[in-house]
């Protein structure tokens, strides 16, 4: 099992000697995480987690949860939340998912976890995990699956840091996701579209209903702006948890944003509290609107939504947010931009954003997709702004083949707007050398594209900065 098969690829940043040992100790612990069922191979359960984490004396609880679910835009705000939580001295433990390129960054306590916690928690929880294993083998069923296990080992650590919150962002869904064992004060939605159908469902109500699993009796509900039917599923879910619902456009709201250097100046109507002249680093209406969301879920975890934030710690909060591989400008001379965008929902965010953020003469597209989400959906939405495709493939055995990526994208765009890139470091190649007269880049389709780009482009930045010491 090879990482890119579960999200993301493992970097070849050069360490030290003492570093480079934490590193492959980590590497070892990774692979045997890897050699677990993957996470596209869900386990539509919650008691094999539960058993561990039993067993180690609920960690889980050891802190209060914000719970994040939706379809698109929950790493983004999460990662808002965190950076406003931090700036109020908290400290903060954020898991996301899926990685860019290395499986630290899912589990986060002011920082992606190092390679030596990550081994040391590990260890402290792997008989227990091979316990619970063998329990479930007696019972004829499989042993606990990537996702399930690295859920596990987040708990874990954020109870070791002693962290004072967990933004904690389901895997799939949210009924049955493994994260759902903990019990979140406030449960925050995203904007809820078409995704996982095979899994969810394959309407939005469905999707919406099992999505609303994560609501816990008591807690505050906060939610982005939603399709209708995803909406009464939430209230719905919410009436019989006796928690209660913040909308976006009612209860709070985005009141403007305006492109300014480096990112936007946004004006919020919280649920407590109006916040004016916010700087946020972040690129594209959707992240606005993430924005938002994380200051009302922020409002809701502090003060029950009716204590305003102080507006300098708030301001200092979103300036500190990050959202690596979304919108994510990573490169210039050419302009390179990557954007997770794995769905059509997030293509049509991502399409919008570079039309608000962008002025390129001209935007190549380096694309490749993974063969269980809805390829042309994706190249649907990004037809209008791409003027002409190279087609790629990352190492994830799920990626959808070249050539046969390549013929879709020519029935979307014509086939003229097409050329067959190869790898993604050879496509990336090819993009460059297109890219004159200030047009730029965009890659796109897949996390795992963007992650193996990612860790592309630092390799050469270090290799530059190395060449010119």
């Amino acid at each position: 099992m090879t990482s890119s098969e579960q999200g993301g690829i493992l970097d070849g940043e050069p360490v030290g000697d003492e570093d480079a040992q934490a590193r492959q100790r980590a590497d070892a612990v990774i692979a045997e995480l890897y050699a677990r069922q993957p996470e596209n191979a869900v386990e539509r359960r919650l008691d094999a987690v539960e058993r561990v984490l039993d067993i180690l004396g609920s960690p889980e609880k050891a802190y209060p949860v914000i719970h994040i679910t939706g379809t698109n835009g929950k790493s983004s705000t999460a990662r808002i939340i965190a950076a406003i939580l931090r700036a109020h001295g908290l400290k903060v433990g954020i898991f996301t998912s899926p990685h860019m390129v290395r499986l630290n960054e899912r589990i986060d306590v002011d920082g992606p976890i190092s390679d030596t916690m990550l081994v040391e928690t590990w260890e402290d929880i792997a008989p227990y995990v091979a316990m619970v294993d063998a329990q479930l083998a007696e019972e004829g069923r499989a042993p606990l699956t990537f996702f399930e296990a690295v859920t596990v080992l987040a708990f874990a650590a954020y109870a070791e840091a002693a962290c004072d919150v967990v933004v904690l962002e389901v895997g799939m869904g949210g009924e049955w996701d493994a994260t759902n064992v903990a019990t979140g004060q406030v449960a925050v939605f995203t904007p809820i579209d078409m995704d996982h159908a095979a899994f969810l469902g394959d309407t939005i109500a469905q999707i919406a209903r099992t999505k609303a699993g994560i609501i816990k009796p008591g807690a505050i509900v906060v939610t982005a702006a939603q399709d209708p039917a995803a909406l009464t599923e939430i209230v719905d879910r919410a009436e019989r948890e006796d928690a209660e619902v913040k909308q976006f456009g009612v209860d709070f709201a985005l009141e403007s944003a305006h492109l300014g250097v480096g990112g936007q100046e946004l004006t919020v109507r919280g649920l407590a509290g109006r916040y004016t002249g916010l700087l946020l680093p972040l690129l594209g209406a959707h992240q606005a609107s993430n924005a938002t969301l994380a200051v009302a879920a922020v409002e809701a975890f502090l003060g029950g939504g009716t204590k305003p934030l102080t507006a300098d710690v708030l301001g200092e909060g979103l300036l500190r947010a990050v959202s690596p591989g979304r919108l994510q400008l990573v490169h210039t001379d050419p302009s390179i931009v990557l954007d997770a965008a794995h769905n059509p929902h997030g293509a049509r965010a991502l399409a919008q954003g570079l039309r608000d953020s962008f002025a390129f003469p001209k935007t190549i597209g380096v694309v490749g997709i993974l063969a269980d989400k809805d390829a042309r959906g994706v190249l649907t939405a990004l037809e209008p702004v791409l003027d002409e495709v190279i087609v790629t493939a990352s190492a994830s055995p799920r990626a959808i083949p070249v050539e046969e990526l390549a013929t879709l994208v020519g029935e979307v765009f014509g086939p003229e707007r097409v050329t067959i890139g190869g790898d993604v470091p050879q496509a990336i190649a090819l993009a460059k050398s297109r890219a004159v007269d200030g047009a730029g880049v965009v890659v796109t389709g897949s996390i795992t594209v963007i992650g193996e780009a990612a860790a592309l482009i630092a390799r050469e930045r270090a290799q530059e900065a190395g060449g010119s010491a």
